[in-house]
């Protein structure tokens, strides 16, 4: 069988064999990459002692205390985004600097949203689809 394989792909199946083995590796290394580099439970104690809570819900899941503020639980923003967002926040949301949030507690609480499971669609809520 190894003989039919080289015949019909010839030079390829060298590159298609090195492709399927090395494919689970590169999914793993692509989500390694994408996965928060925060510690989640002080990114939740930063979150509540920083009063983001206070607009966004203790679980980020949005609230309304000056007029509604966006859930950001799950949040699917890139870290580095979210940490730029919080250097130059617009509106009335505060500016949080390097000096007041070091980047490390921005990671942290970066964490503890990506950990939460963010807000479920219409349709998977049953009392709304009555």
């Amino acid at each position: 069988m190894t003989q039919c394989v080289k015949a019909s792909f010839g030079k390829r199946s060298i590159s298609l064999a090195a492709a399927v083995f090395a494919a689970p590796v590169l999914i793993t290394f692509a989500f390694a990459q994408n996965a928060p580099q925060g510690n989640p439970a002080n990114g939740k104690r930063v979150f509540l002692a920083a009063g983001c809570y206070e607009c966004h819900g203790r679980w980020g899941q949005g609230g309304a205390y000056l007029y509604p503020a966006p859930a950001i639980a799950g949040l699917e923003l890139p870290e580095e985004s979210f940490i730029a967002f919080l250097r130059n926040a617009p509106n009335d949301m505060p500016t949080y600097s390097m000096e007041v949030l070091p980047d490390g507690e921005a990671k942290d609480i970066y964490a503890y949203l990506h950990a939460l499971p963010g807000r479920r669609p219409a349709k998977d809520i049953p009392i709304l689809n009555e």
